[in-house]
C-alpha cells in the first residue's frame, strides 16, 4: 500500500528523525552520552518528534502496516512530552542504540521516494 500525500509526509518526518537519532549518537559511548545534556535532549527531541508524525498518520496506515509499533512510538512521544521529569536515560539510549535504528531501516521500506525539486 502506497501512503497518500500526507502520511508520505510524516513517514519523511519520521524517518529523519530517527536518522539525526542514529547520526548524533554514532560513535557516542553511553556515559558520553550521559555526560551531555545538549546531545540527552536533541535525541528526546528527535524521538518526540518520531512520535508525533506516527500519530498523524492515517489509521488505514496504521491498519496496513501492523509490524510498525505504532502505539509504542506514540506512547513514548506522550512519556516525553507530558511525562519529561520521569524520562530515564538508559531508557533512552537503549531506544537510541537498538530501537530507533531498526525503525529507521523499517521506515525506508514504507516511504516512498521524495518528489523532484524542479
Amino acid at each position: 500500500m502506497q501512503p497518500e500525500a500526507r502520511d508520505a509526509a510524516y513517514l519523511w518526518d519520521m524517518m529523519d528523525a530517527a536518522r539525526k537519532v542514529v547520526d548524533f549518537t554514532q560513535g557516542i559511548t553511553f556515559a558520553e552520552y550521559l555526560e551531555n545534556q545538549m546531545l540527552q535532549y536533541a535525541v528526546e527531541r528527535a524521538i518526540e518528534i518520531i512520535g508525533e508524525a506516527a500519530n498523524r498518520i492515517s489509521p488505514t496506515f496504521h491498519q496496513a502496516h501492523p509490524e510498525v509499533p505504532w502505539r509504542k512510538i506514540v506512547g513514548q512521544r506522550n512519556v516525553l512530552a507530558h511525562e519529561y521529569g520521569d524520562v530515564d536515560p538508559s531508557f533512552m539510549w537503549d531506544l537510541a542504540q537498538q530501537h530507533i535504528p531498526a525503525l529507521a531501516r523499517q521506515l525506508e521500506e514504507l516511504v516512498p521516494p521524495r518528489p523532484s525539486a524542479e
